[in-house]
């Protein structure tokens, strides 16, 4: 079985909107695109390094569209882009000149991929994909980079309606320009107390 693993840059106040440059992703009047620029450093450069390794992607159709266009131009940034699979969720799309893309169309879809033999799937942006894996606990771990920022309007990455679940830290590190980037891992069941002496 494959493990889910949503990677996601994101502010203080959890938007993950257009993280990469101002045209990225515009959409509902979004003007502060870019935002991630300002924080990249050795440090950061050096975890990303793991984080982009080779892992076949799921991605929501904004995202995919985004990535077909922007990384066949760019692959000398991301050693094995271009070979591992690229799997769409999209009601609409069915082709793509981008090699190795397949398309999902409902929760049942990504389940069945989910259950098969094969490389991890990795999901990077995709807010509304994200939001409904999480629904259906079907995500298995975060690489959250958590910048000190706060933007106020911008996708976020939770919505009100996933499953309650614990995760545990996996790994952690704080770049000298003040990015936490953690590992979370899916351990199990909420767990719920009283706090304060007994």
């Amino acid at each position: 079985m494959r493990k889910i693993i949503v990677l996601s840059f994101i502010t203080l106040d959890g938007v993950m909107q257009g993280p990469g440059g101002p045209e990225e992703d515009t959409s509902n009047g979004f003007k502060l695109g870019g935002w991630t620029a300002p924080y990249g450093d050795e440090e950061l450069g050096k975890v990303m390094q793991k984080q982009l390794e080779p892992a076949d992607l799921l991605l929501g159709r904004k995202t995919f569209d985004i990535f077909s266009e922007y990384w066949p131009k760019h692959s000398q940034y991301w050693p094995g882009i271009m070979e591992v699979n690229k799997y769409a969720f999209t009601n609409t799309l069915t082709e793509s000149a981008w090699d190795n893309s397949h398309f999902l169309k409902t929760v049942e879809d990504v389940e069945q991929l989910k259950n098969t033999e094969g490389r991890d799937l990795k999901i990077w942006g995709s807010s509304e994909l994200v939001k409904l894996l999480l629904k259906h606990d079907l995500v298995d771990e975060f690489w959250l980079n958590i910048y000190p920022i706060i933007l106020g309007n911008g996708k976020k990455l939770f919505g009100n309606d996933a499953i309650p679940k614990e995760f545990e830290l996996a790994e952690s590190h704080i770049t000298p320009k003040g990015v936490i980037v953690t590992n979370y891992k899916k351990s199990g069941e909420v767990k719920t107390g009283t706090v304060g002496p007994e």
